[in-house]
């Protein structure tokens, strides 16, 4: 499988007013989606023009969290007191990847499989960062036997001990895709980028 690099610079994580004070993964364990409690849409955009917009099937989709990773944060502390905890358990984090003990060490893995007219392929997340509310994916978009390095910021908008709902979008360069994993869209359909639309229930 081929793997195409493109220099990207994620943008610092965002604080929201009223997010919630809980870091936003659930407990260990493995969760997927009910392809009927989820939409995924696929919107060409050609400058400030949509020139098209089609639902996307949701063949299936995954969460894995490790027994490692730290799902709550007390609900007494504060927004700042949350973020503060992430930051330190981020930095632990960064510390082992430098140690024996980071062999092997698992971390929170989504996938989704898109199957369908309009678009076939797989994103699977290669660093999943946490913020109150947030999650930010980076990862690849496997289209024709290519990885297409992806951003996918979700929005938490529930969240349980068992249950995670989030919707989310990512933008990908329609001409470099296009250039990369040969995925071409209807000739009438021109596109300088493409919008990936993502809601789905993990449970």
């Amino acid at each position: 499988m081929t793997t195409v690099t493109l220099p990207t610079v994620p943008p610092p994580p965002e604080s929201r007013a009223g997010a919630d004070h809980r870091l936003p993964l659930p407990l260990p364990g493995r969760y997927t989606v009910d392809p009927c409690r989820s939409l995924t849409e696929l919107t060409a955009w050609y400058g400030p023009l949509p020139t098209l917009r089609r639902r996307v099937a949701l063949a299936g989709a995954s969460l894995t969290v490790p027994a490692d990773t730290e799902a709550t944060e007390p609900a007494e502390q504060g927004e700042h007191a949350a973020y503060t905890a992430y930051t330190e358990r981020a930095e632990r984090a960064e510390d082992a990847e430098h140690s024996e003990h980071a062999v092997g060490r698992q971390h929170p893995c989504f996938r989704f499989e898109f199957g369908g007219r309009h678009l076939t392929a797989a994103l699977t997340s290669e660093h999943v960062e946490e913020t109150p509310g947030r999650l930010q994916l980076t990862g690849d978009l496997d289209v024709n036997g290519v990885a297409f390095p992806v951003l996918l910021r979700l929005r938490v908008v529930e969240r349980s001990d068992d249950r995670l709902l989030v919707v989310g979008r990512a933008r990908l360069p329609y001409r470099l895709l296009r250039r990369a994993t040969g995925f071409r869209l209807p000739w009438r359909r021109p596109a300088t980028r493409l919008r990936l639309l993502v809601a789905a229930e993990f449970a």
